[in-house]
């Protein structure tokens, strides 16, 4: 805010250069990263638009959450790998660990092997 502009005025003044200020009633806001999720609780969340240009500005509190990257593996994938392949059962739940839970991938890597 502008020192010594009431909001009224300040709403006025943006009206006047194209920017339109929409509030959001947002219960909770994630930004999701590679490995982690920032959460930012209790929001207040304003969508700006400035000449057809969207921008979002969130306030609030923060937090970090860590993402488990471990794929959930269950015994129809091991057993599609093992056919696919032959391998072991063992060898088979570490490719598809490997391989992020990829089924496909873990199938090329364990015929090439």
């Amino acid at each position: 805010m502008i020192p010594g502009m009431n909001p009224r005025q300040m709403r006025q003044a943006m009206k006047r250069m194209g920017i339109r200020q929409e509030e959001i009633d947002a219960k909770e806001v994630i930004i999701k990263l590679e490995d982690k999720e920032i959460v930012i609780s209790n929001p207040s969340v304003s969508k700006v638009n400035m000449m057809g240009q969207e921008t979002y500005q969130v306030i609030g509190e923060e937090s970090v959450r860590e993402i488990d990257s471990t794929p959930e593996i269950n015994e129809d994938d091991v057993k599609t790998v093992m056919e696919q392949t032959g391998a072991s059962e063992e060898k088979a739940k570490k490719a598809i660990e490997e391989c992020k839970g990829d089924l496909a991938e873990a199938i090329l890597k364990l015929k090439k092997d």
